[in-house]
């Protein structure tokens, strides 16, 4: 599926331009690692308050030169809530080196290591918590694989068949951990002796589902986890399709193998579609649940999958 099939399909309009492109090298130096984490990280300031401080203040000193009430006015926040992004923000705290014990890497748009891919996307991450390879962020060539949590033998069967190929290939997986269809893609990428990326919709500290934390160990390992998410932060149901939009964005082409006809894995697809990126989706029995989404998606445009050689 790709833009010029896809008139059925709604797009989203006035993408705000991505901010970290549209800065000088001179204000990426001035702009602190360290000082990005800890705002991404304050309380009530969210994506766009933060872009927003930032095409303000590139170096993002401002928000530590206000006063309780300045913080309220600028950021549209009660008195309440700015006396705690005050205090906050008056806190000494090295996060930077607490992460860095338990081996945890911050990347922020401003790094080499940050993956180019995710410079182009909506809404981009300001940062990324990463624990294990972080080569794997710079891979040439890459494939999402997101689909049903009620994985059939038949979903089963095509992606044990269709993946193994395309993973010896060199090609990493990308997915996100969830029971299903994710966790099998991961592991048929360990099983190959390929490459995998998880992309969490929690913090490290709460995986979720609980039955994949040995998997996100070894993945953390041998792999790669990553996380837009603190931590110690706990599922929240929002946070599932602000994490797909990460595991399109760092993939070549989307495949979705199963999907019901109102699954996550169908936001997955409209998001890569947004992005520019190839859809393919795996043609099912016309009676099945489990491929009414993936069916309505090669209606509109995405490209079947009968074989290796289509991913």
């Amino acid at each position: 599926m790709s833009h010029p099939h896809s008139g059925a399909i709604k797009k989203r309009a006035g993408f705000p331009a991505c901010p970290f492109l549209t800065k000088s090298g001179k204000d990426a130096r001035h702009t602190n690692t360290s000082r990005i984490l800890h705002l991404h990280e304050a309380p009530y300031l969210t994506w766009k308050k933060v872009t927003a401080l930032y095409k303000a203040d590139p170096a993002l000193s401002l928000p530590y030169q206000l006063s309780p009430s300045e913080l309220s006015k600028q950021l549209r926040l009660s008195a309440e809530q700015a006396g705690t992004l005050y205090h906050y923000l008056h806190t000494p705290e090295n996060k930077m080196a607490a992460y860095q014990a338990r081996h945890i890497h911050i990347l922020t748009p401003f790094m080499n290591e940050y993956p180019p891919r995710l410079h182009h996307i909506y809404d981009p991450p300001w940062v990324l918590y990463a624990r294990g390879n972080l080569e794997l962020l710079q891979t040439p060539s890459s494939l999402a694989v997101v689909g049903t949590r009620k994985l059939t033998a038949y979903g089963w069967n095509a992606m044990n068949q269709f993946l193994s190929p395309v993973i010896r290939q060199n090609r990493t997986i990308i997915s996100g951990l969830a029971i299903g269809t994710d966790t099998l893609a991961h592991k048929i990428a360990v099983r190959e002796k390929g490459t995998t990326i998880a992309v969490l919709g929690s913090g490290f500290d709460c995986i979720y589902p609980r039955e994949n934390t040995g998997l996100a160990e070894h993945l953390s390992t041998h792999h790669l986890l990553l996380s837009e998410y603190p931590p110690s932060t706990p599922p929240r149901k929002w946070q599932f399709p602000m994490r797909n939009r990460i595991i399109s964005g760092l993939a070549d082409a989307v495949f979705i193998s199963e999907a019901a006809e109102r699954s996550g894995s169908l936001i997955t697809a409209y998001q890569a579609l947004e992005q520019g990126k190839d859809v393919k989706a795996l043609p099912g029995p016309v009676f099945s649940p489990m491929s009414k989404g993936t069916n309505q998606l090669i209606k509109e445009g995405a490209a079947p999958v009968t074989s290796f050689e289509d991913l």
